[in-house]
């Protein structure tokens, strides 16, 4: 069972790595955490009461909670509604729904907030982050200029004050910086030190922490230190800026970080704002403005010019133009006909129609396309656990080497040893701050689905995006797949050249329209067409399994199979017959029209290839990859399309067993296998295979089997889709190499190797400078994703 449950007191990537991990403490439980919508999915072997979990996270350390939000110990004050206001959800869980009093999401559990004007204000642990780190710098920037003008000659501050007095000014503005703004990241470095899982936050903890402890006990005990902890002006060093910068810097990289998340989902609020909060409910007749909650299904719904549709359906009255851009890509509308699907979230053109509601709610497409993007926002890639096991080894190499470099300056600067070894330190534990390695996979995946989803490729985990760019083979279904999925007319075979083609296909047309036989409606698509115009038909009549008859003029028509004919003792011309053995030598279906004598023409009749297959095979087999057909159709039908589209290898009559049976052959000769399918009989393969593909024009059952989605079934998508995931992959290991470069050149520099040759320490300002620069170096990285191509 799969339960998900809201968290409260996560403000960064740490904190969810936190607690996802005290969550997956619990036995019999494994759980994801997702920073973005601030909740945790856990499956469990058997239900597992909620309090559980709330004693796994306190046993972990932090201010974490699950569930319901805590209460304050002063009961919250019930929220007064806003007169006119409408409310909704700052997580956008429901899109653009709203309500008209507040309260709390019911998918989400956060308080519905007030329509406002900005998208940060729709984020609340930003705007706290954003504060804090107003907070901070107040304080923070008036401690850096006392220090630094103790640099000037002369310093103008002494004719105010003596030094000493400064440093306490210095300890006073610092409290707030320390025990407010910044105090997360001490609670943080004690957590990791008492759950022995060491991250950043260690070293930020301990490095700050100690150049203020320090500059506190240099102001109250001054006679402890030795003299060369003494400056010349009688007064020990204290280092309130570096530790306040440091903190201050900090702040500033998780704002950063939070306003990254912001804008990384930024294609996903998109799709989430597609839905409407009302329809047009027809009642009788009579058309009703009602909350798109009340819609159910078989409702008909009145869609107006320019209207966005609300939920998934077909036109019952009526045709259209409707836009689908934002859910296939495709910047030109497709016309639409009675009886056609249309989407959730797809806008109206400039005709009004009747839509009868078949999905509603979490069924529909749209609700499902945001489903699979916040799975995959929460998902972890494998490559993450490397990150993970570097930071759990890294964090203590360098502690050690902090340790080594107050040991080393200690004993060998030749004055000031101890200021030297202490200041050095502190220098090496900023440097060294891992915060860049925790973003370096969370950032790329981000981004990478966020670019798949605007590009119509919906990745369900990000596990998925890794595995993908490690594919040998791809299996690809025949039926929906490299084939439209449905029956159309290839051509018209004619007993004769006397015949006249449009005057038979006015009379197929005029027969065909009454008929509900998929067969009928492909050569009634292609009437169209053409243009022909209906005549009137009488004493119409549908055979089962055989065709249909009527009359036309006076005079009676059959369209049908040979077994009609043969029935009806109807001749088929011998040169017409012989085209027709032909065709369904290839696999072709055929439909013979005849008058009551003989047959005049045949229609070629077969599930077209899509006009993308072709260029689709051909660009993963350019890379290297072997595409292999697997179809439940006859062995004739896959040969034609095997041949014609160059497939390396194909196989006919494939029961779903026999599907999967041949990807498991694959895979025990260590292939990496896709498999993209439509039907749910492709649904058991696309779970077996390596990555499971579904066509988004295909069945539910296969969109929930497979880990990759692709909305317009384009079988060139998955080549797109095999891009973003190499370039996914290689964005993080270039983030990887960005969080530790800076660490790697500059923990020596910080230890003070330099100094012997050129004089030149490290300040442990720089190094918290430097520190930063490798998070933004890791999300500026992670954002150019957004602007390449696929």
């Amino acid at each position: 069972m799969k339960h998900t449950y809201p968290i409260t007191g996560m403000t960064c990537q740490g904190c969810r790595s936190h607690v996802e991990k005290a969550l997956n403490t619990v036995t019999g439980a494994k759980a994801i955490v997702s920073l973005e919508k601030a909740e945790a999915t856990i499956e469990m072997d058997h239900h597992i009461p909620l309090e559980v979990f709330e004693q796994a996270l306190h046993a972990g350390g932090g201010n974490y909670h699950i569930g319901q939000k805590p209460e304050p110990m002063l009961a919250k004050l019930k929220p007064m509604a806003i007169p006119g206001a409408l409310y909704y959800c700052p997580m956008h869980c429901e899109g653009d729904k709203t309500y008209d009093k507040p309260g709390a999401c019911p998918v989400c559990g956060m308080d519905l907030v007030a329509q406002a004007g900005s998208a940060e204000e729709e984020n609340s642990s930003y705007n706290k982050l954003l504060f804090k780190l107003k907070i901070a710098i107040s304080f923070t920037l008036p401690i850096f200029i006392i220090s630094m003008t103790d640099m000037i000659p002369g310093n103008p501050l002494f004719q105010w004050a003596t030094m000493n007095t400064w440093n306490w000014v210095e300890l006073i503005l610092s409290i707030p910086v320390v025990f407010y703004a910044t105090w997360m990241f001490f609670e943080r470095a004690w957590q990791s030190l008492l759950t022995r899982h060491f991250n950043m936050f260690t070293l930020i903890g301990i490095g700050a922490g100690a150049a203020w402890l320090f500059s506190v006990f240099a102001i109250l005990f001054p006679s402890i230190f030795p003299q060369e902890f003494y400056s010349h002006h009688g007064t020990v060093y204290v280092y309130f800026e570096a530790a306040t910068v440091i903190l201050t810097l900090v702040l500033l990289g998780q704002v950063l970080e939070a306003r990254a998340h912001g804008k990384t989902n930024a294609a996903i609020r998109e799709l989430l704002k597609l839905v409407p909060n009302e329809a047009t409910l027809l009642i009788h007749g009579q058309e009703k403005l009602v909350p798109i909650e009340q819609i159910q299904k078989n409702d008909l719904i009145r869609v107006k010019p320019g209207d966005k549709i609300p939920v998934d359906g077909h036109i019952l009255e009526g045709h259209a133009a409707i836009d689908e851009s934002m859910i296939t890509g495709e910047p030109i509308p497709v016309d639409k006909q009675s009886g056609d699907l249309v989407r959730a979230g797809s806008i109206n053109g400039n005709t009004s129609f009747v839509l009868q509601t078949d999905k509603v709610g979490a069924e529909t497409l749209l609700s499902q396309i945001i489903d699979l993007v916040h799975q995959a926002s929460s998902s972890k890639a494998p490559i993450q656990k490397l990150a993970d096991t570097i930071s759990s080894y890294f964090v203590p190499a360098v502690v050690l080497s902090s340790v080594l470099t107050f040991i080393a300056w200690a004993i060998l600067a030749p004055e000031n040893a101890y200021i030297f070894a202490f200041v050095n330190a502190i220098a090496v534990l900023i440097i060294a701050c891992p915060c860049a390695l925790g973003l370096a996979t969370p950032m790329s995946v981000m981004v990478g689905v966020g670019k798949g989803a605007q590009n119509g490729i919906l990745i369900k985990n990000a596990e998925a995006l890794e595995k993908l760019a490690k594919v040998h083979v791809v299996i690809i279904d025949k039926t929906g797949t490299v084939t439209e999925g449905k029956p159309s007319v290839e051509k018209m075979l004619v007993a004769s050249e006397e015949i006249l083609e449009k005057e038979v296909w006015q009379k197929i047309f005029s027969l065909n329209q009454l008929s509900e036989h998929p067969l009928a409606k492909a050569s009634v698509v292609f009437a169209k067409k053409l243009g022909v115009e209906a005549k009137a038909v009488e004493q119409f009549e549908a055979l089962l399994g055989k065709g249909v008859k009527g009359s036309i003029d006076g005079k009676t028509y059959v369209i049908g199979n040979q077994k009609l004919l043969e029935e009806r003792m109807i001749n088929i011309p011998v040169e017409l017959f012989r085209q027709v053995i032909s065709e369904q030598k290839q696999g072709k279906t055929i439909s013979y029209f005849a008058d009551e004598k003989e047959a005049q023409v045949a229609l070629v009749i077969s599930d077209k290839i899509k006009e993308s297959s072709h260029q689709a095979i051909r660009d993963l087999q350019a890379e290297g990859l072997e595409v292999i057909m697997l179809t439940g159709d006859n062995q004739e039908t896959a040969d034609v399309v095997g041949k014609q589209l160059g497939l390396n290898d194909w196989k006919a009559q494939m029961l779903p067993q026999s599907k999967l049976d041949e990807i498991v052959r694959l895979q025990s000769e260590g292939k990496k296998v896709a498999m993209a399918g439509d039907g749910i009989n492709d649904a058991p393969a696309l779970s077996q295979a390596d990555i499971g593909i579904a066509m988004g024009t295909g069945t539910d059952v296969a969109i929930e089997s497979a880990e990759i989605t692709l909305v317009k079934g384009d079988l060139r998508d998955i080549a797109k889709a095999r891009k973003l995931s190499q370039m996914v992959i290689r964005n993080i290991k270039e983030n990887l190499f960005f969080a530790l470069g800076y660490n790697v050149l500059g923990i020596p520099i910080a230890a003070g190797i330099l100094y012997p040759f050129f004089g030149t320490l490290l300040s442990p300002m720089l190094a918290a400078l430097a520190m930063s620069f490798s998070s933004v170096s890791v999300i500026s990285n992670s954002l150019r994703l957004r602007g390449k191509g696929l």
